[in-house]
């Protein structure tokens, strides 16, 4: 479904983040016989509902909001509004289309679209790609999931984008170049269920990509992938395909460097982002690069060279170096169990604290327990509320592992400090998203500053 064919529909845009205002922005113009906003409840996304944006589209609250929904010929939902929410059940069985602004978007761009999707790593993979594409002439714009809403995205020769799992279930159109970083259990609340999951996810493979670009060394992304016949799959990182592809060997001067194919591009240490996840993405992203024509092995000076510029994502493994000789690292990011993984790994050789906990969505943390005991790791973990005391306890029988509690993330960074010698690391990888406690990870990670500060300026004056 395309815009244009809203013209003369009654619609509705359910949600007023960021994503309703732009679908209202979008669809307002067209030409709809009727168009309404409608708000379920209260959260801290919300856009004061003002002006014209309450002229062109009235907001509708309370009982009226449902009655609204079902007037409506098409419902346009932001991200958050998950299948498992009664009213998305009671529209499904009543037959109203739902669709989403992304969708509504990439019916028109597919062609012209790389779009990035995974558990984790995602964001990191879309700043890799634009980032690179812009330095070898390619200009493109970058927005979704991080940035700009696709449907606020200025007209560009290309589009990067990074789309959540919330922004692929209600695809039409798959992008023209489907990049597929990692596939683990997550958002189970959302979408229904462990395969619900997966299917929305990969439902951004399922309508005719030219090519799907995907992290081979995630066995069950390979899995999901490989029972969906006939896709175009481009594996990165594994040397295990009969022509190499993108990824990592020991290079001529006998350390890791990147490859294509048989031939060598630049040294891993070119991309400064620690831990064999980033050695992944980058794999993952000079393959998207390829996938749209750009000869990575001709380009390699410059693609190395843009490397040393990578714009750092904030929230994502971000060091904060202290005068004690810690170093602080923000990893707000971090919503999953995988991603937390990845952080400690990366750190794994220093003196260790990590901080864990947030919203409590019910997910395993059997493989985090497991990942510590199989590589032995030595640290200090402090469970934060409200999932942080369950963590604690799957990891409790780990002999490495000596566990803390704390009551919030104030006391948990005080407690760190204490802990944690010089040169060593005070790691805040949740494991679980923010929610509940703050109003997102970002917020998470401004108390997570603040703490740092006030404790060390404490530690001066005490």
């Amino acid at each position: 479904m395309q815009l244009t064919e809203l013209r003369g529909r009654r619609v509705a845009v359910w949600g007023t983040g960021r994503e309703g205002v732009a679908a209202v922005n979008a669809i307002a113009p067209v030409g709809p016989a009727d168009l309404v906003a409608v708000m379920d409840r209260e959260t801290y996304a919300a856009n004061p509902w003002t002006g014209r944006l309450a002229e062109v589209a009235p907001l509708h609250t309370g009982p009226a909001a449902l009655e609204a929904l079902l007037r409506a010929d098409v419902v346009v939902r932001s991200p958050v509004i998950g299948e498992t929410h009664p009213w998305v059940v009671r529209l499904r069985r009543q037959g109203v289309p739902i669709t989403s602004g992304t969708a509504l978007w990439m019916a028109e761009h597919a062609a012209a679209t790389i779009g990035v999707t995974g558990s984790k790593g995602k964001s990191t993979t879309t700043n890799l790609i634009s980032h690179l594409l812009t330095a070898v002439g390619r200009p493109n714009a970058i927005g979704g999931n991080i940035g700009v809403p696709v449907l606020d995205l200025p007209p560009a020769d290309r589009y990067v984008l990074e789309l959540s799992m919330y922004q692929c279930a209600d695809l039409t159109d798959s992008p023209e170049v489907a990049v597929l970083t990692s596939l683990v259990p997550e958002h189970l609340d959302w979408a229904g269920g462990e395969a619900e999951y997966y299917r929305h996810k990969l439902n951004i493979v399922e309508h005719g990509p030219r090519q799907v670009v995907f992290n081979a060394h995630d066995e069950r992304l390979r899995a999901e992938l490989a029972a969906r016949a006939g896709l175009p799959l481009v594996p990165a990182g594994s040397a295990a395909g009969p022509e190499g592809g993108v990824h990592v060997a020991t290079g001529p001067d006998g350390h890791r460097w990147l490859y294509v194919d048989d031939q060598p591009l630049f040294p891993r240490t070119a991309l400064a982002l620690v831990g064999r996840h980033n050695e992944w993405n980058l794999c993952v992203a000079l393959a998207a690069l390829r996938a749209v024509g750009v000869d990575c092995v001709a380009e390699r000076e410059r693609l190395a060279a843009a490397l040393a510029t990578l714009p750092a994502l904030e929230h994502r493994l971000t060091p904060i170096e202290d005068p004690s000789g810690i170093t602080f690292v923000d990893d707000s990011l971090s919503t999953i169990p995988q991603s937390a993984i990845h952080a400690i790994e990366a750190y794994a050789t220093r003196p260790l604290t990590v901080i864990v906990g947030g919203e409590d969505r019910g997910v395993d943390y059997a493989p985090l327990r497991d990942f510590l005991a199989e590589q032995e790791i030595t640290a200090t973990m402090i469970g934060i509320p409200d999932s942080g005391p369950r963590i604690l306890d799957v990891v409790k029988d780990v002999a490495t592992i000596t566990t803390l509690t704390a009551d919030d993330l104030v006391e948990a960074v005080r407690l760190g400090r204490e802990r944690t010698p010089a040169g060593g690391v005070v790691l805040l990888s949740p494991a679980a998203p923010s929610y509940g406690r703050f109003d997102n990870y970002a917020h998470r990670s401004r108390v997570f500053r603040q703490a740092i500060q006030d404790s060390a300026e404490s530690g001066l004056t005490g």
